[in-house]
């Protein structure tokens, strides 16, 4: 399987410009807030945007290359698209749409991603799971080298999401092909991607596995991106430990070493909620009112002071808890991490 490689690719947009360099050698999502930079890569890969300086392609290939003025066209670019509306033919049916590409007869495609029934149908007439498993269906009927996937989730209602994310996850594990997707949604992206880059004003902040990214953020933005929560403060003392005071007074401790202002890391898994203050004295302790309660399913997000907390839906009946009561949540300084230091 080639690798897609871009290297030292630069899109000027309107405030800024997109430079990338990046191999793409299995399935690697692209993560960022709107306007980072994300669509406008998908786009110069697909050859739908000419970067302005620059080399794309897969393997020996080269699809583009700005220093040798090589720019091969949309059609000539062995690469499937699905855009983030799936863009198919409302007037053409779910058959007609998957061999619009000519190259193969919709059969097998309409068998592998369970849609045969649906062949006569038309778009308008199909769930938004139905129509992203045509459009994929469609991309790859081309016999793409490489797959790209405009924030693949993002038309889905929240009920339908998680079991077309489980869908496509075994599709993509499945491909022989390196997958190049972008989203808004870590979630997404950790569940889909083997490698995840963090992108942020043209510009890659992090790559790395989730887990890679969870456990080492590499500044306060990927950290916050990632779902922690970010805890700023002053450091008083450094020894074995650093300890860290927050503007309401409370003392955060946290393994290593730092001076001047801080930014911690904790992530919501990490903490716990209680009704009572610990007695285990090597616990971070924030107290104060509940400020919101989100249940998501089973799970639910608990907000204390400046932290969010994510207990099971049995804890939050179990401990009765409620917006407005004083709760105390607590977390091991072990469980925190430095993405910001004053002194660095």
């Amino acid at each position: 399987m080639a690798s897609l490689i871009l290297e030292e690719v630069v899109v000027p947009l309107r405030s800024f410009s997109l430079r990338l360099t990046l191999v793409v050698g299995s399935t690697v999502a692209l993560v960022g807030p709107s306007g980072s930079g994300k669509t406008t890569t998908l786009r110069a890969v697909a050859g739908l945007v000419r970067p302005q300086a620059g080399r794309i392609g897969a393997g020996s290939a080269v699809w583009f290359d700005a220093a040798r003025g090589i720019s091969l066209p949309p059609d000539r670019r062995p690469v499937g698209l699905v855009f983030q509306d799936y863009a198919l033919f409302p007037h053409l049916t779910v058959r007609q749409n998957v061999e619009y590409s000519r190259r193969h007869k919709a059969d097998e495609y309409l068998e592998r991603f369970a849609i045969k029934h649906l062949e006569r149908a038309h778009p308008g007439d199909l769930s938004g799971g139905e129509r992203q498993r045509v459009a994929l269906a469609r991309a790859l009927a081309r016999d793409p080298e490489v797959l790209l996937l405009d924030e693949p989730l993002s038309a889905l209602d929240a009920h339908t999401k998680a079991d077309v994310r489980s869908e496509l996850q075994q599709l993509l594990a499945g491909l022989d092909i390196p997958v190049l997707l972008v989203t808004h949604d870590f979630e997404d992206a950790a569940a889909l991607a083997d490698q995840v880059g963090v992108i942020v004003d043209g510009e890659l902040r992090q790559t790395g596995t989730p887990g890679e990214l969870v456990a080492r953020p590499a500044d306060p933005f990927v950290a916050s991106f990632t779902g922690a929560n970010l805890l700023h403060g002053h450091v008083e003392a450094s020894g074995d430990s650093t300890r860290m005071r927050l503007a309401d007074g409370t003392v955060i401790t946290t393994p290593g070493s730092g001076r001047g202002e801080m930014v911690l890391a904790v992530y919501p898994w990490d903490i716990t909620v209680s009704t009572a203050p610990p007695h285990d004295s090597a616990m971070n302790l924030i107290s104060g009112p509940i400020r919101s309660i989100a249940e998501l399913g089973n799970r639910v997000r608990i907000t204390i002071g400046p932290v969010s907390a994510e207990i099971t839906a049995e804890s939050l009946q179990r401990l009765g808890l409620e917006v407005g009561q004083t709760a105390f949540a607590s977390f091991k300084a072990t469980g925190t991490r430095i993405v910001a230091n004053g002194g660095a």
